[in-house]
């Protein structure tokens, strides 16, 4: 396989179906159609036949784009819980003085900050060239599976209003699954992971 940089007016080639996801719906998703699509030999990226290899590198850095992106949903997802919980009352005082509450929101705090620092250090040692590939699908792996849990609980913490659109939560519950899926599925940073340290 050789990887090549295709301009969008050559010919044979054009954009097909946009997805209707369930998430991230601000970013397009659509299938690229090739059809009788020559594309020069000076469009080559890379050595011809490592394109799978080169494009295994940079999945660990997409992988540490995913575990950020994981970071950013969870955190907006904690802080509207939390905000949330403050603000809710019920039986004279705010839901977020009751202990089932405030162990969510313990959880949901930790997972952030251990997830945070899974992908802090695979960016620094990315940063500094060295190879991330165990680090990476580390931080992907916890991140994404830490992200859709503090999404749960946000949704949980807001009861009935989790479920509408008039409250961040839903929204976040629903971005968050691609941190599971994209770069990897879970099942594939476990295979990952498992590779690299019984090597």
């Amino acid at each position: 396989m050789t990887a090549f940089v295709v301009e969008k007016d050559t010919p044979g080639f054009r954009p097909g179906k946009k997805e209707d996801k369930l998430g991230l719906r601000a970013s397009d998703t659509s299938e690229l159609i090739f059809e009788d699509c020559l594309i020069p030999d000076e469009n080559r990226l890379g050595v011809e036949g490592e394109g799978f290899v080169d494009a295994m590198r940079v999945l660990d850095g997409g992988r540490i784009s995913i575990a950020a992106l994981a970071l950013g949903i969870g955190r907006g997802a904690y802080d509207a819980a939390l905000k949330y919980a403050k603000e809710r009352h019920q039986f004279g005082k705010s839901i977020s003085q009751f202990q089932a509450i405030q162990f969510k929101l313990a959880d949901m705090a930790t997972n952030l900050e251990a997830a945070k620092l899974l992908t802090l250090n695979a960016a620094r040692m990315k940063n500094a060239g060295r190879k991330t590939t165990l680090e990476s699908s580390m931080a992907k792996l916890f991140a994404g599976e830490a992200a859709v849990r503090i999404c749960d609980e946000c949704v949980q913490i807001h009861g009935g209003y989790g479920f509408i659109k008039d409250y961040p939560a839903e929204k976040f519950y629903r971005d968050v699954k691609l941190c599971t899926i994209g770069e990897g599925t879970s099942e594939i940073q476990r295979m990952v992971i498992a590779r690299e340290i019984l090597k």
